[in-house]
């Protein structure tokens, strides 16, 4: 390649990047700088919904259906893809101006109308302290977690989608960080970058599709980094199997997160992915390497529109209240 062909690519990305901006208007722009927003959402109806921070979710505007088509479509390109009615589905990271937000996007037939959802990165860190003050956490439980991190145990925080995972893990990692000095070295594996770690030694590694560098590969790396901790942002595939094995050699203090809907279905989760890896059950390498499951879940109802229903030892087999 040469420095012109790189000056056009520039170029090229520039453009895209004010267009996009112009179709999304102004007020959702902005959003990028507000710290507290976690998630912005474009409906098929038009209607715009903000997650900020501890504070849940609000209807905040409306965009109309030709940009939210023209932002699917701008998307689609900086990720040198195209989407149609043959592919309908746009995911993957957003340009750096929009902090590698996590893009998700999807137009007719597969939705009544274009729509996307775009996950932002954690800029600020929601405390274990602050989970205590708007009732999300009891101070038993505080204490509970806090002398688990302390102990280096795995944890496994567990939950639905939009429940709050990352923003427990960041919480969690917060206190990690807190007592981690230059000697202990921590390294973080994730898709996309969301969780946050102030310590001194730190090595952040993401994912590469293109590359085809996933998170299996990832974690065997990991090993060769003379990690102290491993943390991971999702658990999704069989990378489980690597992760458990890590965890379970020489590596304690990890953290860990896993879709699903309690303590005793992420630890079934968990084994199921492992034999994607094309092994029999792991149930003992799985109460071998896991300390405890955390359960996180959305609830209306609830001021934070969130709480932890379960905290679940699994080594002696009970919840902490």
């Amino acid at each position: 390649m040469t420095i012109e062909h790189d000056l056009k690519e520039q170029e090229a990305l520039s453009r895209r990047i004010k267009q996009m901006q112009r179709y999304l208007g102004k007020p959702i722009v902005a959003l990028f700088d507000d710290p507290k927003v976690v998630e912005i959402m474009a409906n098929p109806d038009g209607k715009v919904y903000v997650e900020r921070l501890g504070e849940g979710m609000t209807e905040f505007a409306r965009i109309d259906p030709y940009s939210v088509q023209a932002v699917l479509g701008l998307m689609a390109d900086f990720l040198h893809t195209t989407v149609s009615r043959d592919k309908p589905v746009v995911e993957g990271a957003m340009p750096m101006e929009f902090l590698r937000s996590r893009f998700a996007g999807a137009i007719p037939p597969l939705v009544e109308g274009a729509s996307f959802s775009i996950r932002l990165p954690a800029r600020s860190v929601f405390t274990l302290n602050q989970y205590v003050d708007r009732g999300i956490v009891t101070e038993a439980q505080r204490d509970f977690l806090e002398r688990s991190l302390k102990e280096r145990k795995n944890i496994l925080v567990s939950g639905g989608t939009g429940s709050g995972k990352t923003t427990l893990s960041n919480a969690l990692i917060d206190v990690i960080s807190q007592s981690s000095g230059a000697d202990q070295r921590i390294v973080i594996i994730e898709d996309t970058r969301e969780l946050q770690c102030s310590a001194p030694n730190v090595v952040q590694f993401l994912t590469d599709d293109d590359a085809g560098i996933d998170m299996t590969r990832l974690l065997k790396l990991t090993l060769r980094y003379r990690p102290d901790r491993i943390l991971v942002g999702e658990v999704r595939d069989k990378a489980a199997l690597a992760l458990l094995k890590a965890w379970n050699t020489g590596h304690p203090g990890g953290i860990a997160t896993l879709h699903a809907n309690h303590p005793e279905a992420a630890l079934l989760r968990l084994d199921q992915l492992c034999q994607e890896a094309g092994v029999l059950p792991q149930k003992d390498l799985i109460r071998e390497a896991v300390d405890v499951v955390i359960q996180i879940a959305r609830d209306p109802e609830h001021p934070a529109g969130r709480r932890i229903t379960a905290i679940h030892d699994v080594k002696e087999g009970k919840s902490h209240a």
